[in-house]
């Protein structure tokens, strides 16, 4: 508790000499400009659950030449869809037993090769259900006249939660603006025009690929398998049903003015205006009787006041005194990372990582990516956003007791890859993962320091069944006198679950989450458990070689003479710097480690967030300007687009846990941790960093 104490002085002490940021000015000067149409120049307005992508004419006219860049998604957490299960396949039929020594066959999930049939449950079950692209609204210009139309310029306002677009086509002029409502998925947009006969809008219709990574969207005119039906029309308003497969949802279309709705095939309308300009809505819904219609002015207005309120409330960190010229870019990244995570991640289930844009891993989301998200959102002031998707969980964990208990266990298992549902996707590596596990506690702890018992302490009997489950998995080694982790594919993935004992971020993970566990037990009032106190006692501290660097497992001597071991994440140093120090890590080994890593590690090999975690290892480690230079380094995978998204390759062309793991580490490398005294202790103390910062707390 004094710790706290000390920490939450401290943290009003540095916020009060910070004090009168210029939010706006902050904001402002990091809007994105866009002057060309180009695949990698999308841009996004949304509410956290849905999500609307446009290209360069503030519209998603031209989707087929952005869908091997950014694509131009309409999508939501509600928006799902499975093919067809005509062979009734069912989960247990991707399940394989596996013998770990404890005494019992442990069933996994995973991608089965031993026969056909499960071979091929196992891919039916792994991507679906998929997320759906809801349809595209676009302006109806042929993809061949894409040279005919010249983008003037295009800005998203970040402090007010629109896109301004002006283009030319066939020398006439057109001005856009577009925005999502802040509380209901309903994209609005309006344009005006100097051409004689204005371009209508056109809506269409896709069915889904189910592929793994992709825009989600089949273009296929003869595809009978979806429709789209009008249920309602009037001189202002139309209602449609779309019906794929067995999934329905419903769109209501709305206009202002003389427009004429029209349809030009089965799942392809135009709304062609009588003016020189036009003011409509697209509202998505899963239900058929909508809310009534918000006007247009009202939800702009509204749209404001959102975005608007969450610049004012959350944190803000201002670089504009620094003399490093890097400082500029990292200002840009920090600003850009706050408005997507915010449009793409902040939903009513964990977000997948490539958000509300496009399908990667058949639209699904990784458990052990949602830290990753979301830590940041009670760091940065926003706990209402963390504890929105936290929530699912409760919904999740009769699935996770049932993956337990199949496997011989006690508590929650938390699953890798899932969905709404909370089905566990059969994987050959990540159902074998366990650092998603401790998240759990993690995430109810960042939320406690964030937004206080009333909000938090619901969450204490997952915390409690999440720790059950550690303490379980936990192997004691009496001959060592010792716990082990066992059998497991690290965060590191390119080991291997039939021989990984102890690697290291798992080892001070469970450390971490169990002490963690003890003291939720105590704020309910109940006792320590003392097996569990054996557990954090007895656990098995991080391994090393002969040249003290810290190994990728206690099984993998040969960790810096094999290529295995140094691709992939980093995630060693995780245990200091994701985690704070503890007794099972020895600081001078962890920073020789650090430093082999940073001159040795293979890096065209690594992730988005493995910058992020270098830097907040190296901020607790008293190394700023290698946690600056981390940041900053460049690598493809650390590349930040125009938008703001975090570049990884022509597969993963935006990738949101980077975006999530900068503003993580930005708010250790200013607020600090638990027992912190250096102010902005991530930072250099040369003369060029001069960093400013408002409402940021400190991590553990």
């Amino acid at each position: 508790m004094k710790k706290i104490l000390i920490a939450v002085i401290t943290v009003l002490f540095f916020q009060t000499l910070n004090a009168q940021i210029d939010r706006f000015d902050v904001v402002n000067r990091n809007n994105p400009y866009v002057k060309e149409l180009d695949a990698l120049q999308a841009l996004t307005v949304g509410n956290g659950g849905f999500a609307f992508t446009v290209d360069g004419t503030g519209l998603q006219t031209f989707p087929e030449m952005y869908e091997n860049g950014v694509p131009l998604g309409t999508m939501s957490d509600w928006g799902w869809h499975s093919f067809p299960n005509t062979e009734s396949f069912r989960a247990e039929e991707a399940l394989k037993n596996f013998d770990f020594g404890r005494g019992r066959l442990e069933p996994y999930s995973v991608e089965n090769k031993d026969d056909q049939r499960s071979k091929d449950a196992a891919n039916y079950l792994r991507s679906n259900p998929h997320r759906l692209h809801l349809g595209t609204i676009g302006f109806d210009i042929p993809l061949s006249d894409t040279t005919l139309v010249q983008i003037q310029n295009q800005q998203l306002n970040l402090w007010n939660g629109y896109i301004e677009s002006t283009f030319t086509y066939r020398d006439a002029n057109y001005y856009t603006v577009t925005f999502v409502h802040p509380e209901r998925d309903i994209v609005y947009s309006g344009y005006f025009t100097d051409a004689q006969h204005p371009l209508p809008v056109i809506l269409r219709f896709p069915y889904p690929t189910g592929k793994h990574s992709d825009a989600a969207c089949d273009w296929t005119p003869e595809n009978t398998h979806h429709k789209t039906d009008i249920l309602k029309q009037d001189d202002h308003s139309v209602l449609l049903s779309r019906t794929i497969d067995s999934t329905t949802y419903y769109i209501r279309v709305c206009w202002d003015g003389d427009a004429k709705f029209e349809r030009k095939n089965t799942n392809t309308f135009t709304l062609t205006p009588q003016q020189h300009g036009l003011d409509f809505s697209c509202e998505f819904s899963e239900q058929k009787l909508m809310e009534n219609h918000i006007p247009s002015d009202t939800a702009l207005e509204q749209t404001k006041h959102h975005w608007r309120e969450y610049w004012k409330k959350g944190g803000i960190v201002d670089f504009s005194r620094c003399k490093d010229p890097r400082a500029r870019e990292l200002e840009r990244r920090v600003v850009l990372s706050q408005y997507l995570l915010a449009v793409n991640c902040a939903g009513d289930t964990p977000p997948q990582e490539t958000g509300l844009t496009y399908n990667s891993w058949f639209g699904k989301f990784h458990l052990e990516m949602h830290w990753w998200h979301q830590a940041q959102f009670a760091l940065w002031g926003h706990p209402e956003l963390l504890d929105h998707s936290l929530d699912w969980y409760f919904k999740a964990a009769p699935k996770a007791r049932e993956i337990a208990q199949r496997q011989g266990f006690e508590g929650l298992r938390w699953m890798k890859m899932t969905d709404p549902s909370a089905e566990e996707a059969p994987s050959k590596v990540g159902s074998f993962l366990i650092w998603q596990q401790p998240h759990l506690i993690y995430l109810a702890e960042l939320l406690h320091r964030a937004a206080g018992p009333n909000t938090s302490m619901k969450y204490r009997q997952l915390v409690q069944e999440t720790a059950e489950f550690m303490y379980s998995f936990a192997t004691y080694d009496a001959q060592h006198d010792r716990y082990t982790l066992n059998n497991v594919i690290p965060a590191q993935e390119t080991l291997r679950a039939s021989e990984t004992v102890n690697p290291p971020f798992e080892l001070s993970y469970w450390h971490f989450g169990m002490e963690l566990a003890q003291k939720w037990r105590q704020r309910a009032s109940l006792p320590r458990l003392s097996e569990w106190d054996k557990l954090i006692e007895k656990l098995s501290p991080l391994a090393f070689d002969s040249d003290s660097l810290y190994l990728a497992a206690e099984t993998a001597p040969d960790t810096y003479h094999d290529i295995r071991f140094t691709s992939d994440h980093p995630a060693v140093l995780g245990a200091v710097g994701i985690l704070p120090l503890s007794k099972q890590t020895n600081p001078n080994i962890m920073k020789k480690t650090l430093n082999w890593i940073w001159d040795r590690w293979n890096w065209d090999k690594t992730w988005g967030w493995d910058y992020p975690m270098v830097a907040m290892s190296a901020a607790r480690l008293g190394e700023p300007q290698k946690a600056v230079d981390a940041l900053l380094m460049d690598k493809r995978t650390n590349t930040y687009l125009v938008s703001g998204h975090n570049y990884q390759d022509q597969r993963l062309r935006l990738y949101l846990p980077g975006n999530g793991g900068l503003l993580t580490a930005i708010a250790l490398m200013c607020a600090g941790w638990d027992g912190c005294e250096v102010p902005n202790p991530g930072f250099p103390k040369d003369g060029n960093w001069d960093v400013r910062w408002e409402g940021l707390l400190p991590l553990p």
